[in-house]
């Protein structure tokens, strides 16, 4: 397929890999049959890639019932990000939907949709971040002419995920590793590992994603290698992880933080690229 430069990112979303782009293309293998990313975020190196064939996933399912409406109800949900307001007041009736579960439901998936990418765009931040109850907390952004409808962008992706094999799922992704065909290439961006106790952010989906978890998708890529499919994953460059990989090619890379709340506190850090390849 021919790469259409409109089709990027719709959500801004934590960890997301566009600026480390430059630094993971070298490494992708030159020939692949399918695509697989488990845990697909905000898409960056997706639709960076835009590979004719794919499956995509993610634990989040507000985030997945977005691509899935964007794919096949994308007018209307332009029709509806144009209804928004960036006003404080409105923001948080917006937000505080999902604190009234039965009426949470009873919204269409266009509604939620629309919702999600209407606080992605005009919260702090632009962080998604649930509590423990799954709501939505992060505050209003205040920001003074936020891009709430980027009907190009979405009309771009919209044409991609229909003129692709695009499968789209929101299961565990090691239900996703188990379908994928021999020939496929994965690439991993899982929660990373915290590089200080007090550094961990899972609130991008109710649970959390802690050392048993990491263990468990190291053993998933152990599973891929001994099926003879290619892998990348990208993680914190911790002891632990360096450890859980220390059978793969291990690369450090520099990442900018760009999460935190105080501007001081961004800045490069170290983060790994594993592969079972060269």
């Amino acid at each position: 397929m021919k790469k259409n430069k409109m089709v990027a990112p719709v959500v801004k979303w934590v960890g997301g890999k566009r600026q480390l782009l430059d630094e993971l293309t070298p490494l992708f293998p030159n020939k692949f049959s399918t695509y697989c990313e488990p845990f697909v975020g905000g898409g960056a190196v997706l639709f960076n890639r835009q590979p004719s064939t794919a499956y995509i996933n993610d634990a989040n399912g507000e985030l997945i019932n977005v691509y899935e409406v964007i794919r096949d109800n994308v007018e209307e949900l332009i029709s509806s990000l144009q209804q928004h307001k960036n006003e404080s007041e409105y923001f948080y009736k917006i937000r505080d939907l999902d604190r009234d579960h039965e009426a949470f439901e009873k919204l269409s998936n266009i509604e939620r949709a629309s919702r999600m990418l209407f606080l992605n765009k005009t919260c702090f931040n632009g962080l998604f971040r649930v509590n423990n109850a799954g709501e939505f907390n992060s505050p209003f952004g205040n920001y003074k002419n936020p891009n709430i409808v980027n009907a190009p962008t979405l009309l771009a992706v919209n044409r991609y995920f229909n003129e692709a094999k695009i499968h789209i799922s929101n299961v565990d992704y090691s239900e996703v590793l188990q379908k994928i065909p021999k020939g496929s290439f994965v690439y991993l961006d899982p929660p990373y590992d915290p590089v200080s106790a007090t550094s961990s952010f899972t609130g991008y989906t109710r649970g959390g994603f802690g050392r048993d978890e990491q263990i468990r998708l190291r053993e998933c890529c152990d599973e891929l290698d001994s099926r003879g499919i290619k892998f990348m994953l990208s993680n914190s460059a911790t002891d632990f992880i360096k450890e859980q990989y220390n059978a793969y090619d291990i690369k450090i890379v520099k990442a900018k933080r760009a999460i935190n709340s105080v501007a001081s506190k961004r800045g490069d850090v170290d983060e790994v690229v594993i592969r079972n390849y060269e």
